[in-house]
């Protein structure tokens, strides 16, 4: 530790270590980027709280290297299903149990603080992140070529000063970062209380079911969540008038449930009224401060999108802040983080935001079907992956989700490329094309999986970023040529590459 009137020098200082923050540290540490974390809680906490995320975001967890160890403490989501108040289903939503295009199941449930346990612990491997617990930054302000930022150590009672060249706010929706950046929020209109309620089960009770359910009953809607193991949930709307502290009482938690569960088969891990919002920050960047997960928006649950948002954030802005720091990119690339973010979070967000008022319909079967039809009486709704907001894309593909094919040997596209830019492309076209050394290449040859994938896209070639969405396409030599030299010349500004 520093002493007391020394300055630290880092390049990058993330303030919060839930998800997002992690996440984001175990990116940039993977890119030997030199930050520290500072949090303000001595450990994770230890109680649930994101019960979900997808395909997209367990193939971050594979770049940063703990899928594979997290993947048994999951369950598999087989999806929701819309009832009424006498239980009827008016509407069902089926997950795909096979593995999607991605390399990984769609839809996973998740026990959070496990994840946490997990995240922190490898950290602990990454020799350019410090990681700092009962500290908590308090003052943040640029300063030229660099961020001044003060932190109390509260368990040595000191103030520690630090230097960094960005400082990124993963601190939650009450933000210190965001506050700096001095912006407003952008509101959507859901402002509502919501009872969750987590249990642990005693024993089975399968009438519960494995499917999420949304009850769409206008005196109280409901949701119930199937966790892993025998962990279960209840989001419960509270009513105007009613006391958040008494409804939050254990007698009155179980008359909420008695319907579904008597105190006898479950113990009540934890009940809490939250309110639940819809708001996204303005401003995500002023200078050399950056905001990312809840700090730069908040959802409502409907779409168990929460955290995956976040951790989406976190890939984005990870490997653009690794190329500024390393001289690869100027500082201008941050400008496409926002840009590229804003409308794919707004997308989650107001998707949210319609389901959260279609449960609450008085006609909710016929608001359903209204606004998710499908002719056999189930949701239309596949995996939905929002194409990124305008930034570094170029032509009708860019900025959209590309999969990851499987290798000839098995092996998954991403742990033998590493998280850089690949050109994924029929082994024919790539055959003269001559690519920078930071640009993988992975043709038909290595992987026949990838014949597939492109001709989902229409195309013979793709450019992807380290992120994995399109950076552009390409349909001959000539055209992915010019592809690769509108990636140097907008990114990679130190490398010249020879094209054929």
């Amino acid at each position: 530790m520093a002493g007391q009137n020394s300055v630290e020098d880092f390049d990058v200082v993330v303030v919060g270590l839930g998800p997002a923050g992690a996440t984001l540290a175990h990116l940039l540490g993977l890119q030997g980027v030199r930050t520290l974390v500072l949090d303000r809680e001595a450990q994770a906490y230890h109680l649930p709280r994101a019960v979900h995320f997808d395909d997209e975001i367990m193939r971050v967890f594979q770049w940063i290297g703990i899928a594979d160890e997290l993947e048994p403490k999951l369950r598999i989501n087989i999806g929701m299903r819309f009832v009424d108040p006498d239980g009827a289903i008016l509407l069902d939503w089926p997950r795909p149990q096979e593995r999607s295009a991605l390399g990984w199941h769609p839809s996973y449930r998740v026990h959070q603080p496990d994840l946490e346990e997990l995240l922190r612990e490898t950290l602990q491997a990454r020799d350019t992140v410090t990681v700092r617990a009962r500290c908590e930054a308090f003052l943040v302000e640029e300063a030229g070529d660099h961020v001044a930022l003060r932190y109390e150590d509260m368990a040595a009672g000191k103030v520690v000063r630090v230097r960094a060249r960005y400082v990124v706010g993963c601190d939650g929706a009450r933000s210190l970062v965001r506050r700096f950046i001095e912006t407003g929020m952008e509101d959507y209109g859901f402002h509502e209380r919501w009872l969750v309620v987590d249990v642990l089960l005693k024993g089975d009770k399968p009438e519960l079911g494995d499917h999420s359910i949304q009850y769409c009953n206008p005196a109280r809607p409901a949701t119930y969540v199937r966790g892993p193991l025998n962990r279960r949930r209840w989001e419960i709307t509270v009513l105007p008038g009613e006391d958040s502290r008494k409804i939050a009482t254990e007698p009155e938690v179980w008359k909420l449930l008695a319907k579904w569960l008597s105190p006898d088969e479950a113990d009540l891990e934890r009940a809490a009224v939250y309110t639940f919002h819809s708001l996204i920050a303005r401003d995500w960047r002023r200078g050399r401060l950056i905001v990312a997960g809840d700090a730069a928006h908040q959802t409502p649950p409907f779409m168990g999108q929460g955290m995956c948002a976040g951790i989406r954030d976190a890939a984005n802005i990870g490997w653009k802040l690794a190329e500024v720091i390393h001289g690869r990119a100027d500082d201008a690339l941050l400008d496409t983080y926002q840009s590229e973010r804003h409308p794919n979070a707004r997308e989650f967000i107001t998707t949210a935001v319609r389901l959260g008022r279609l449960i609450n319909a008085a006609d909710s079967e016929g608001a359903l079907r209204a606004a998710m039809p499908a002719a056999d009486g189930t949701a239309s709704m596949k995996s939905i992956y929002p194409p990124l907001g305008p930034g570094l894309g170029t032509g009708n593909h860019a900025g959209r989700m590309f999969g990851q094919p499987a290798m000839a040997d098995g092996r998954r596209m991403d742990d033998v490329v590493g998280h850089r830019f690949v050109v994924v492309a029929e082994a024919e076209l790539a055959h003269d094309v001559r690519l920078p050394d930071e640009v993988a290449l992975v043709t038909t040859r290595e992987t026949p999986d990838a014949a597939g994938q492109l001709a989902a896209f229409g195309v013979r070639a793709v450019l992807l970023r380290p992120d994995r969405y399109v950076f552009g396409t390409a349909d001959t030599g000539a055209e992915l040529s010019a592809l690769v030299g509108r990636l140097t010349s907008k990114v990679l500004k130190q490398q010249t590459p020879e094209m054929a």
